[in-house]
């Protein structure tokens, strides 16, 4: 299918957060900042659960379609709507599946929703009926743009329908992906042919991943490093093989995230004070701030922050591990994030013994993300793995250096030795190389503040991003 120049290509993109909405992860920074990016290039539009707190943001959802029962998968109606500033969104109106507490994944307790198959399931065969015309009689889609396990069988509905849609899988981060029994199969109204494997058995278990990985016409994910890193055994989590299998044929292809605008932090109101880059007493007053938040004592060291998901991949029991050292040697450490209840209360517990010099904050606010992000001297990112990260590049735009693992977008994104460090391997020793060597930074001034200022002058803005996959959009589409 050619593709005429005057024709604005529009696109379907499917994703199960937004952070106009709903937020867990990176994912929903990713899903409110690409589509806006793209808007001059693209008639983008967003498709998502009919979450409670979609719901409750949205002022008026017009219904345009109606989706009839699939297997053991309830018949249910999509809704239109617009975000404040105009951006097109389609929201999947099923309160059985999506009206409930806790968030999009899992309970109030963190437990994972035992028909998650059938919610996301229900997301990705709807959304291959919209693409295809079937569901807004107004609107079809040129290109399905699907975002993680959740989405990721869109291009299987599209395929089993025999739907010529072009669809790009993005994976986010290849641990999470969608695993369920083999009866699932039956449930969410797949193809028996399907169960096998070259298609969505692993391990004898049906992937919802692995199906993107299958049917998708290209995958991409979000660094270039990454993109390399999952066709290795150490990081394709059993599914290198057929990761190679793509990226040798030339259809995965890493394209880096940015951040929103919003990062900036001469601009930023969150702030205790605003302040440029060379304005240093403007970053001390966040770091009093956030020093008397947290309780901390009145200190000349160096402030540690630490803002991320608080899961084994984040590597936080090494900061856990280097904690009285860092402290014994006069840096102080503040954490904000939610995540696995032992992390969490293995956290808690070490401000309860150095309450002066460990500062924690179990829960996500975004203001207070910003002042530890303007208040800290460095950012605590030993990650064992990190698609991308977002953390590390807030950190630099707001004046704290990122120590970061040699990893992913890690690597990419943080210069070492100029606007932060790296350092080779996620073990405690390797990380606590480059905590002295960011220590021994503070102490010199000049250094220190050179570095401040390299790091804030960097940009990570989504149009580079942007204008790689609107390419990536055409080149898919003139090739279809």
């Amino acid at each position: 299918m050619g593709l005429d120049r005057g024709h604005l290509l529009r696109v379907l993109f499917v994703t199960t957060e937004m952070d106009d909405f709903v937020r867990v992860g990176g994912l929903a920074a990713v899903s409110a900042a690409l589509p806006r990016a793209l808007r001059s290039h693209t008639d983008v539009r967003i498709m998502l659960p009919g979450y409670r707190d979609v719901i409750e943001h949205l002022t008026h959802i017009e219904i345009v379609g109606q989706c009839a029962a699939l297997a053991e998968m309830p018949a249910c109606s999509l809704g239109r709507s617009s975000t404040r500033d105009g951006l097109p969104v389609y929201v999947l109106l099923c309160d059985e599946l999506y009206d409930r507490p806790g968030n999009p994944y899992g309970d109030e307790s963190g437990q994972d929703w035992a028909d998650n198959d059938i919610r996301f399931g229900r997301l990705a065969a709807a959304a291959a009926e919209l693409a295809a015309g079937t569901l807004d009689k107004n609107w079809a889609a040129d290109l399905v743009h699907a975002n993680d396990w959740q989405a990721a069988l869109v291009p299987a509905y599209l395929a089993w329908r025999g739907v010529a849609v072009p669809s790009i899988l993005t994976i986010h981060n290849l641990a999470y992906q969608g695993l369920f029994p083999r009866e699932s199969l039956r449930r969410i109204g797949a193809p028996e042919s399907s169960f096998h494997i070259d298609g969505l058995e692993f391990y004898d278990k049906l992937s919802f991943l692995k199906g993107g990985l299958v049917y998708a016409s290209h995958l991409t994910t979000v660094s270039s490093t990454y993109a390399q890193e999952i066709t290795t055994s150490e990081l394709g989590c059993g599914l290198e093989g057929l990761l190679r299998q793509r990226s040798n044929a030339h259809e995965l292809t890493g394209i880096l995230n940015g951040i929103d605008e919003s990062w900036d932090p001469r601009y930023c109101q969150q702030l205790a004070q605003p302040f440029a880059a060379g304005d240093w007493e403007g970053k001390k007053a966040n770091a009093d701030y956030v020093r008397k938040q947290f309780g901390l004592a009145v200190s000349r060291g160096p402030m540690f922050g630490i803002v991320a998901r608080l899961v084994h991949q984040k590597g936080i029991d090494l900061v856990l591990e280097a904690a009285d050292e860092i402290v014994g040697a006069g840096g102080q450490i503040v954490v904000t994030g939610t995540g696995e209840p032992a992390i969490e209360r293995a956290l808690l517990e070490a401000h309860r013994r150095r309450p002066d010099a460990i500062g924690v904050a179990i829960g996500f606010n975004d203001a207070q993300a910003r002042r530890i992000f303007a208040g800290s001297d460095f950012t605590l990112m030993p990650s064992r793995f990190e698609p991308c990260g977002l953390s590390q590049m807030y950190a630099q735009r707001f004046g704290s250096l990122p120590i970061g693992h040699q990893t992913g977008g890690l690597a990419e994104t943080i210069t070492d030795g100029e606007t932060g460090f790296l350092f080779e391997k996620p073990s405690a020793e390797s990380f606590l190389g480059g905590v002295k060597r960011a220590f021994s930074a503070f102490t010199r001034t000049e250094q220190l503040n050179a570095m401040r200022l390299s790091a804030m002058a960097r940009s990570f803005s989504w149009d580079l991003s942007a204008a790689c996959y609107n390419a990536l959009y055409r080149k898919m589409l003139t090739s279809a």
